[in-house]
């Protein structure tokens, strides 16, 4: 009897990323699920209770970590019959039921300023605006050892300051990326983000297309 190959399946990661610069490169965020290395902030988006139904009948099944279960609940980061990807993709275009950019960019950016030790920045995030910069797709392309095509879009996003408490926000996170006593915030010239190092730190690879380059490195694998 011969045996039918498994259905191809596709895992997606949409995310929303954003830029922040001095005059020393970009800054960086210690990554809590990758321990040692430094990320822009941002993050994969979310959808709300109404798009499960929508997700259900693409067979979407997100990513199940046990110890980040709950910060991971609703990300659109998991996994799709090919013959599904369209749909999704048409269901994302739509908006409908998920986050945009700025809501994205609000949590995340509040989520991160408490990992990295400074919650009591996190009461200006609200002030701050953001301006698309560019957006770059990846896959669905091959990934070694997995039985899955990756398809990953990444949305890049600038800070705009716009108003005084704005100001203040991005002023005092530069300020923690110059201070050798902060060791979860840097900033990273595009040398070194092409390079894929700052020092003893290791940089997330799709930070270079923060500055205008290509992804050149593998992933940094996460904690489980």
């Amino acid at each position: 009897m011969r045996l039918l190959a498994a259905p191809l399946h596709v895992r997606v990661s949409f995310s929303a990323i954003l830029r922040i610069r001095d005059d020393e490169g970009i800054v960086l965020f210690e990554a809590r699920s990758r321990p040692g290395a430094f990320t822009p902030p941002g993050g994969v988006f979310k959808y709300y209770g109404p798009a499960a139904d929508v997700l259900e009948a693409l067979d979407f099944r997100g990513d199940r970590w046990t110890d980040r279960e709950s910060d991971m609940r609703r990300d659109l980061r998991g996994l799709l019959p090919a013959r599904s990807v369209p749909g999704f993709l048409r269901w994302f275009e739509s908006g409908a039921y998920r986050e945009d950019a700025e809501e994205c960019l609000r949590r995340e950016l509040t989520e991160e300023l408490t990992e990295v030790g400074f919650p009591d920045l996190a009461a200006d995030v609200r002030y701050v605006s953001f301006a698309h910069l560019r957006t770059e797709i990846e896959g669905p392309d091959p990934v070694p050892g997995k039985p899955y095509r990756q398809l990953r879009r990444f949305e890049f996003h600038d800070l705009v300051c716009a108003n005084q408490r704005s100001v203040r926000l991005r002023d005092r996170i530069i300020a923690l990326a110059a201070d050798p006593r902060v060791h979860t915030v840097l900033a990273a010239g595009a040398e070194d983000i092409l390079h894929g190092r700052a020092g003893r730190a290791l940089i997330a690879p799709h930070t270079a297309y923060l500055t205008g380059g290509a992804r050149t490195r593998s992933d940094i694998p996460s904690l489980r």
